[in-house]
């Protein structure tokens, strides 16, 4: 809609401008300050240009223009909308799609070492990456999602370590103790249970096995990795392991040395990041030969990049702030762009039940898990409240707050409105074929900019993915939530003269609402009940 809008206004102006929505909708739809950039130029006061710029659209077939203290105020006319919305209802699924954009983007998010359960921390990221591949889908971009799998750090071995240890103590009576870095929890337990039926007592004689439990418990990990995502409406399309590119780190490292990235010292093989504004330069090759942390994330960014992808995205927890610059050195030094990589932050959260702190589960070994949070409030609630908020700010709720049947709860004020409509629907025995060619013309002002700010959502999932503040999608969301509510309370629909021109803009709402809310990976409610 705006679209169209921008290209109207062009095609008369014949002059750059921005065009803004005014919050105050029976001001205008939209509006340009326009008159005050060229006040200068013309040499004229910015009202007087503004009352000349609207002579020139009063043949416009789709708003009208009034000039306003200097600015130029659009109203679209309710011709248009009524088209808008005609248009909107026959699209269905393809309701404020974009069309195919050119830009190929590779998003990596999540990416926790397979060492344990999905806890807390690691699901706003999983949210975000989520909706943002969603919406990013849905506007045209081709998006290719990836999970990078550090299975090639002694972490793999020390998940190994604990689950021997464990098995040894509890089915061999050994005495044996942990090292500082081993993993505990019940989950571990759990581990060497299925060891036990699996290999038998024999895998927990030799310590010679640590590596098989290695290997076998990574693998069991991220089986249990997957099933946590899914039941989050979460599926990553590529699994790519660290260790599966161990053989190119030698590749790597001659790329860096030829384009005087790297150096050695001291018996080790540092990379020159801080001539690219890094703190220091860092350590990629150990004096006993052995790769850094650092030195596999280069190797797999080195195969990213060679991927050819247009666009790059690392969702990172906010703890990595500062290893963006050492990675974009490396990128830089490896002969690519290092500004086609955009770094996400995502800042903490902090979860509550009742005002108090969130129980954490001895499964985990003092953590909070993504399993204990879907199963206390679902994959819904859980979604909605972590896309509430940017990325980059702390985040804290209170889990008790989404049980609320009342507008305190967004999830439910947002699915009641739609489910609402389907009631409506339901008590006028009538469906969408019988009013989508309902003419709307007759509508006061309130019906029409409640309809216009339905149309708007491909303006809104623009705005949010270019901007990476998706946060916008849930509060455009409870926007039009409440003013649907309003309007219903305030306004009588069935049996009145205008009852198939209501239930047309009430049905552009619903889907309005349903798309939003699937592209959050949210299935919209045609029924409320009562748990």
């Amino acid at each position: 809609m705006k679209d169209i809008v921008f290209d109207k206004i062009k095609e008369i102006l014949k002059k750059d401008f921005v065009l803004e929505k005014p919050k105050d909708k029976n001001l205008a739809h939209y509006a340009t300050p326009l008159a005050f950039s060229l006040a200068k130029e013309l040499r004229k006061s910015p009202k007087l240009i503004a009352d000349e710029l609207a002579l020139e659209f009063k043949n416009s077939d789709i708003f009208t223009a009034s000039p306003l203290n200097g600015y130029l105020n659009f109203h679209l006319k309710p011709e248009f909308l009524d088209k808008l919305a005609t248009n909107a209802l026959n699209s269905g699924k393809n309701f404020a799609k974009s069309k195919d954009k050119k830009e190929k983007i590779l998003l990596e998010y999540v990416s926790a070492n397979p060492t344990g359960p999905l806890h807390i921390g690691h699901v706003r990221g999983a949210v975000y990456g989520d909706t943002l591949a969603r919406v990013g889908r849905y506007l045209g971009y081709d998006i290719t999602t990836e999970y990078y799998i550090n299975d090639a750090g002694n972490q793999i071995n020390m998940l190994g370590l604990s689950i021997f240890i464990t098995g040894a103590n509890k089915f061999l009576n050994a005495n044996l103790d942990f090292e500082e870095n081993c993993y505990k929890g019940d989950y571990v337990e759990n581990l060497s249970d299925e060891a036990l039926k699996e290999f038998g007592k024999d895998i927990f004689k030799n310590k010679q096995n640590v590596e098989k439990l290695s290997l076998w418990g990574k693998d069991k990990m991220l089986l249990l990795i997957k099933d946590n995502l899914l039941k989050a409406n979460i599926k990553i399309q590529n699994w790519v392991s660290e260790k599966s590119f161990e053989n190119e780190l030698f590749d790597t490292l001659d790329c860096l040395k030829k384009n005087g990235g790297v150096y050695e010292k001291d018996g080790k093989i540092w990379i020159n990041s801080s001539a690219l504004g890094d703190e220091k330069d860092r350590v990629i090759i150990r004096e006993d030969k052995r790769p850094t942390y650092l030195a596999g994330d280069i190797v797999y960014h080195y195969n990213k990049f060679k991927r050819g992808y247009d666009h790059y995205i690392n969702i990172w927890g906010a703890d990595h702030h500062g290893y963006i610059k050492r990675v974009k050195s490396s990128i830089h030094y490896l002969g690519f762009d290092e500004n086609k990589l955009e770094v996400i932050l995502a800042q903490m959260v902090s979860l509550l039940k009742d005002g108090q702190t969130f129980k954490m589960s001895k499964r985990a070994g003092n953590f909070i898990l993504m399993s204990d949070v879907l199963e206390e409030i679902g994959s819904d609630a859980l979604r909605f409240i972590f896309i509430t908020k940017k990325c980059d700010t702390a985040l804290e709720f209170d889990v008790s707050e989404l049980s609320k049947e009342d507008s305190s709860n967004p999830i439910f004020y947002i699915n009641y409105a739609h489910a609402r409509i389907h009631q409506i629907f339901a008590k006028s025995e009538k469906k969408i074929d019988d009013i989508k060619e309902a003419s709307i013309l007759n509508l006061n002002d309130e019906a029409l900019n409640l309809l216009f700010e339905a149309l708007t959502l491909n303006e809104v999932l623009e705005d949010a993915f270019l901007s990476r503040n998706l946060q916008k999608i849930p509060d455009y969301l409870k926007n039009i939530a409440s003013n649907f509510h309003k309007f219903y309370n305030e306004n009588r629909v069935l049996g009145s003269e205008n009852e198939d021109a209501l239930l047309k803009v009430f049905a552009v709402v619903a889907l309005c609402i349903k798309t939003g809310l699937s592209l959050m990976g949210i299935e919209a409610k045609n029924i409320m009940t009562k748990e």
